[in-house]
């Protein structure tokens, strides 16, 4: 059973950082595919951004283009989501997910069915 524990979540003023990490308990980290969701109140879960196994794809939701950045680290088992220049409509349950299919990249990054394990998800909050 894989296991994704998220970190880094809280709040922050309109403008501000944070950085968020994923930590993942699988030995086949390094052929998985990393991507971050998010879900507001009342709202369905959406994508954000991911990472294909390699390190060498990435996706990301249009209005957090140039503001976020996601990276991973194979030796650590981790995969972190920096946010910049963030904005109150960034408020949200922030998702960490992995998925098992291999080669995952581009668009199909982006696909929450091609995602098998979540984490229990932290909360960011940002003020106007």
């Amino acid at each position: 059973q894989v296991q994704l524990v998220e970190s880094g979540g809280g709040f922050v003023q309109a403008g501000g950082s944070l950085t968020l990490s994923c930590a993942v308990s699988d030995q086949t980290f390094s052929r998985t595919a990393v991507g971050w969701f998010r879900q507001a109140p009342g709202l369905e879960r959406e994508f954000v951004a991911a990472i294909s196994w390699s390190g060498g794809s990435t996706s990301y939701l249009d209005s957090v283009k140039g503001r976020f950045t996601i990276s991973r680290d194979n030796v650590k088992n981790a995969v972190s989501l920096q946010m910049s220049s963030l904005k109150p409509e960034d408020t949200a349950v922030y998702y960490c997910a992995a998925s098992m299919r291999l080669l995952l990249r581009g668009s199909a990054l982006a696909v929450v069915s091609n995602y098998d394990y979540w984490g229990q998800g932290t909360q960011v909050t940002v003020s106007t």
